[in-house]
């Protein structure tokens, strides 16, 4: 299993871009990824409501010393 760092996406040329988008949205589009769907659904939604965590918030969440 490959682990794909986002900026090697954007090295690619925009022709590749596209075809790597197409491939993973044909994967989303799964009955397996119907939850992970959802979730981006209600995340985008949170994000356009501004309901998003500072920088600060998440480290005070988190349980790293």
């Amino acid at each position: 299993m490959y682990a794909i760092d986002m900026r090697l996406l954007e090295k690619l040329d925009e022709e590749d871009q596209e075809k790597v988008a197409y491939l993973l949205k044909l994967l989303l589009e799964q009955s397996k990824y119907q939850q992970t769907r959802e979730e981006l659904r209600e995340r985008r939604a949170e994000i356009d409501r501004g309901e998003t965590l500072t920088h600060e918030e998440i480290w005070d969440q988190s349980d790293v010393c």
